[in-house]
């Protein structure tokens, strides 16, 4: 999106939703000063181009009762097709939320969540370990959440 030109109204917008995706297009548009056809408008451009991929609801893992949050880095070896059936594995992984492929000693690093200890045991020594192509797993658990948030920073954007 290079060519995509965001103004303050836009900006707004995006933080508003970033805080409530849930706003109506009523309520958006007072908090951005607009009226509701005009809000409407640029709503959809900014989804139409991709600037706002999707609304989701977000879920209190703790309510859910998955207690563990861990980050765990992965090293395949370096072998055609372990990187295909390792990314394909991994969408199939529903305690896997996030992974990113990484600079550094490590080739993924991903987010996961579990009920407990047993329940990420079981899954590290029956799924990851087992897949071809995995040499060397490292994880780190969250012991406490300081800070977490999906809103991306858009102060770089404005003019």
């Amino acid at each position: 999106m290079p060519n995509l030109v965001l103004d303050k109204t836009d900006l707004k917008m995006l933080a508003a939703l970033q805080l409530n995706g849930r706003l109506s297009n009523v309520e958006l548009a007072e908090k951005v000063a607009l009226s509701p056809s005009p809000c409407l408008r640029r709503l959809k451009q900014l989804e139409e181009s991709g600037v706002i991929r999707q609304y989701v609801a977000l879920l209190d893992p703790a309510c859910l009762g998955l207690g563990l949050h861990a980050f765990v880095r992965v090293k395949l070896e370096k072998r055609a097709g372990n990187l295909k059936s390792f990314i394909e594995a991994v969408q199939g992984w529903q305690e896997v939320v996030n992974c990113y492929a990484m600079t550094g000693d490590m080739d993924y690093l991903l987010q996961v969540y579990f009920q407990d200890l047993p329940h990420f045991s079981r899954f590290v020594m029956d799924q990851l370990l087992q897949h071809p192509g995995v040499e060397d797993v490292k994880s780190s658990f969250v012991l406490k959440d300081f800070k977490q948030t999906t809103a991306l920073p858009l102060s770089h954007l404005a003019a």
